[in-house]
């Protein structure tokens, strides 16, 4: 008897690897735009975390309880309206054709697909759908009675090391473990993903940062590039 070819695993960032945009600093930007917030007051705090962010010292309880804010005061109704927007006027026209494309390859050939992302829940679950992902891994937000959003993360965050622990146990709940895949491909733009693309078999810098790029040249890691 033959045995049984192992399964392949295919874990994608969001921000800046699928979409050439920061989803949850976006966010930010629309809701100034929906006149939810300070203009002046709320664009210096996201620019400030943003930059946190990029250099791998965002403080991710304290910016969740920030991006929140005008959520919790708004309200769920209020808010999956404003999403909605956001969707048609800032997410759908940044869905590439090759980053669909790329997606499109890795169901075709029969991986396990997951975006794996630091952005929270409430941002990102429309986009997994847009993209066809069934399985997010993604910053949980707490909820509490009616489905409010607390201002809380459940959980694990999927940052750095912590997207590590999230797929572990994604994985886990489904019977499986990383070494039950034959082949793992990750990709992602960002040195915050570092542990997570140090599990791949097949890691790909994804329009990278020029600290990524620079240790996947270093490592003879794929580069890959879907904007210019």
């Amino acid at each position: 008897m033959t045995a049984a070819t192992p399964p392949n695993l295919c874990l994608f960032d969001l921000d800046e690897t699928l979409i050439p945009l920061d989803s949850d600093h976006a966010w930010g930007e629309f809701v100034i735009r929906l006149g939810w917030v300070d203009e002046t007051e709320f664009r210096r705090r996201n620019d400030a975390f943003f930059e946190s962010y990029k250099a791998g010292a965002l403080d991710i309880h304290a910016y969740v309880a920030f991006a929140t804010a005008p959520l919790r005061e708004r309200g769920p109704e209020a808010a999956r309206a404003a999403h909605d927007r956001f969707m048609r006027e800032v997410v759908a026209p940044a869905m590439r054709p090759a980053a669909r494309a790329l997606v499109d390859d890795h169901r075709a050939r029969g991986d396990r697909i997951a975006l794996v992302t630091a952005t929270n829940d409430f941002i990102t679950a429309p986009i997994a759908r847009a993209f066809g992902i069934d399985t997010l891994i993604a910053v949980r937000l707490e909820h509490g009675p009616g489905g409010t959003i607390t201002g809380r993360i459940d959980g694990t965050p999927s940052y750095r090391e912590g997207k590590v622990r999230r797929v572990e146990q994604w994985l886990a709940a489904e019977g499986a473990r990383w070494r039950d895949f034959g082949r793992i491909s990750v990709y992602s733009d960002s040195v915050n993903d570092l542990p997570l693309l140090e599990q791949a078999t097949d890691p790909v810098a994804a329009n990278p940062s020029p600290a990524l790029e620079a240790i996947a040249r270093e490592r003879g890691w794929r580069i890959l590039r879907l904007f210019e």
